[in-house]
């Protein structure tokens, strides 16, 4: 597909973490993923993310340093310092983006300020909605809305989360990944891995008993989110073939990935889409998987599937996805969950923003 005009684009990262490899979770990878494919694609881009991000995106500090750093989200949440704090970024950024003069808003962050702003400004936005809604993000979204006022959600099965009757601004843009990246692999050694952020809504114990139950080797891989989660719940589990390897860069873990013959996909959530499924996915893996969130709509006939929270279903799952086809996984990937596919679906809502923001100047 041919690259529209090339655009001058502003991406408007959260700055809990940084951007940067190894990445914390599915927003950061994201945001990095995004901002290479767009300059790939000859836009002009700006990244406004925290100032220790990776210094080859194109970068624009948003902050010096993340605010993980020293105010952490689970100490210092609704807290009266971290509001200020993201008031503050969030009003002297969007001030910076507005004098520059952008031709789209891309809006990857979580925080209210940049939909009414936008909505202010008919500054032609686009807005990715990555979680199920919370009340102060549902109504901002739902008082910005606006011909220019572009909201993408990662899945169908979002959707009547953040709306009964969803508005025609609305459209669903699949997260995509860098296929040469994940590379297929077409045999496993039989064990199963795990991979995400160790976080009760993640629920890496489950997997861990899953495999237990099974009598599968299992390899746990993650950033410590949450480590007293982890000392508690998962590592008393731990031993023997069943073990913690740690967090680990985007190569070694699509190698570890590579090597396993089945993923344990444990959303205790309403998982939005599941970028680690669909990275194992491409690497060959069939997936045992928790049916919560966007889990059954983005694995599809790839998956065997467990009630959330039933580790002996779930093993039954791991037990069956062992002996289901490589290739499929892939080939699914490959048709729905690719870099340019994502691209092509926020390049098309792009143009909608802009079309919007020209209809209401002529009205």
């Amino acid at each position: 597909m041919p690259a529209p005009a090339p655009l001058k684009i502003a991406i408007l990262a959260h700055v809990r973490f940084p951007i940067r490899a190894p990445y914390k979770g599915g927003m950061e990878a994201h945001a990095a993923g995004l901002a290479r494919a767009l300059v790939d694609r000859g836009h002009e881009v700006a990244l406004f993310a925290s100032g220790d991000s990776d210094p080859d995106l194109p970068l624009r500090a948003a902050t010096p340093v993340h605010y993980e750093a020293d105010l952490p989200w689970h100490d210092f949440r609704a807290s009266l310092p971290l509001r200020v704090r993201l008031a503050t970024v969030y009003r002297d950024v969007l001030a910076a983006i507005g004098r520059e003069g952008f031709d789209v808003l891309h809006n990857n962050c979580l925080h209210p300020r940049p939909h009414l702003w936008a909505l202010h400004r008919r500054q032609p936005t686009v807005t990715s909605l990555h979680i199920p809604p919370f009340h102060t993000l549902k109504k901002a979204v739902t008082l910005a809305e606006a011909p220019w006022m572009v909201k993408t959600l990662t899945s169908r099965q979002q959707v009547p989360l953040w709306w009964d009757a969803p508005p025609s601004t609305a459209r669903v843009v699949h997260n995509g990944i860098d296929l040469d990246a994940w590379p297929f692999v077409p045999r496993g050694d039989g064990s199963a891995v795990w991979f995400g952020r160790i976080a009760r809504t993640k629920g890496p114990e489950y997997a861990v008993r899953a495999a237990r139950i099974a009598g599968v080797p299992l390899t746990l891989f993650g950033v410590m989110e949450e480590k007293d989660h982890f000392d508690a719940a998962v590592a008393p589990l731990l031993g023997g073939d069943i073990r913690y390897g740690g967090h680990l860069t985007q190569g070694e873990l699509a190698a570890e990935a590579g090597r396993a013959s089945a993923l344990l996909f444990t959303p205790m959530w309403q998982e939005p889409f599941g970028l680690a499924a669909a990275e194992a996915m491409a690497c060959g893996l069939p997936v045992a998987a928790f049916d919560n969130g966007a889990a059954r709509e983005i694995i599809g006939p790839c998956g065997h599937f467990a009630p959330p929270g039933d580790a002996d279903a779930l093993a039954e799952a791991l037990t069956a996805a062992l002996a289901a086809p490589r290739i499929a996984s892939r080939r699914r990937v490959e048709a729905r969950y690719s870099m340019a596919a994502m691209v092509a679906g926020y390049e098309a809502a792009y143009g909608a923003a802009l079309d919007g923001a020209a209809l209401a100047r002529a009205a």
